[in-house]
């Protein structure tokens, strides 16, 4: 058992990732499953032996200093993000394929007003979810979109870089963190320096860089960044709770200035097993959205999707619901990645 032949069984099942933790077997994550490439455990030497061959001497060095790294690696047929960490005295490691060719917004299936969201000049994007949800991909394509039709700069800061975009129309800058800057609070400080017209924030991680990424927007740069919540209100709740008390009357404000748009996604296991398909909440910072955000009452955020119709907003379980009906996906997955429990039950029920 070598590297190269656990990474080729990965692209050729088309997993998603590869689990490698000693005394565990190495494990496949397809279709959000857990397959088992063997039934016997990992010794800790083996894990370590197979995992070194992809990681530059200098980071091995630092992350058995540090005990946590996250970098990435490329061969002939992928790229790769890898997370790397200790467990019981011994390495473990998640590497998650990345394709090297990026998808565009239609081979996504995301709903086109994502396509509108990528033509904004100015403003906050955010692509939400739980961790491997796509947002990383969603993220690519609306980039890939914007370097193909905008004369524009772009800067991109990453953890690590997973998507290699060729310039096209634009001029693209990618940084990774802990290669090409400390960190990412250091990097949004200078950002505005090197006159960016677009910003990718990889993950909205604290207060600094939530602070950053939302004066950048404020001073007319488009930005797109991630945060792992469910959906749209989560969200802007979890800008606001990140800063203390006596702030978050000011940050509710710059919110409704600064907010262009939420797209919040899950992947749900099809029914015929053939993959995995999206879900999507989208919200549209509607001038009585704003005004929600403002008041402070993000709660009433949920009726206003619902009624948002002409303008593309849809709630996530309105996104499930029209899944099952089309035979997508079965109840249980409905009900399982549902927000509101209650309401889905009844929406599959037919008492809605």
């Amino acid at each position: 058992m070598d590297i190269k032949n656990l990474l080729a069984q990965l692209i050729k099942s088309k997993g998603s990732d590869l689990l490698l933790a000693a005394y565990n077997p190495p494990c496949l994550r397809i279709n959000n499953a857990l397959v088992k490439i063997e039934q016997r455990n990992l010794t800790a030497e083996e894990t370590e032996a197979l995992v070194t061959p992809i990681i530059r001497k200098h980071e091995l060095e630092e992350f058995k200093r540090v005990k946590e790294l996250d970098t990435s690696f490329e061969d002939e047929n992928s790229r790769y993000r890898i997370n790397l960490h200790y467990q019981m005295g011994a390495i473990g490691a998640t590497i998650r394929r990345v394709p090297k060719e990026i998808p565009n917004l239609e081979e996504l299936k995301l709903p086109p007003i994502v396509k509108t969201f990528a033509g904004f000049e100015r403003g906050l994007i955010l692509v939400t979810g739980p961790t491997g949800c796509g947002k990383s991909t969603t993220q690519a394509a609306m980039i890939n979109l914007i370097n193909a039709t905008r004369a524009c700069h772009i800067i991109t800061i990453e953890d690590p870089i997973e998507f290699i975009h060729t310039p096209k129309l634009a001029v693209i800058e990618q940084r990774e963190v802990g290669f090409d800057t400390i960190y990412f609070g250091e990097a949004l400080k200078r950002v505005l320096r090197q006159i960016p017209d677009v910003i990718l924030v990889g993950e909205m991680r604290d207060l600094e860089s939530i602070q950053m990424a939302m004066t950048a927007a404020e001073t007319g740069h488009l930005v797109i960044s991630t945060l792992h919540t469910q959906d749209a209100v989560q969200s802007i709740d979890r800008i606001i709770d990140v800063f203390p008390p006596h702030q978050q009357g000011q940050i509710r404000t710059q919110i409704s200035m600064t907010l262009g748009g939420i797209v919040s996604q899950q992947l749900v296991p099809k029914t015929d097993g053939s993959g995995l398909v999206g879900a999507f909440e989208i919200l549209v910072a509607t001038p009585a959205i704003r005004n929600i955000i403002r008041k402070g009452s993000t709660q009433d955020i949920y009726s206003m999707i619902e009624l948002g119709g002409q303008y593309q907003m849809i709630t996530m379980d309105a996104s499930l619901y029209n899944l099952y009906e089309k035979r997508l996906i079965g109840r249980n997955e409905a009900m399982a990645h549902a927000i509101n429990h209650e309401r889905m039950e009844k929406l599959l029920s037919g008492k809605l």
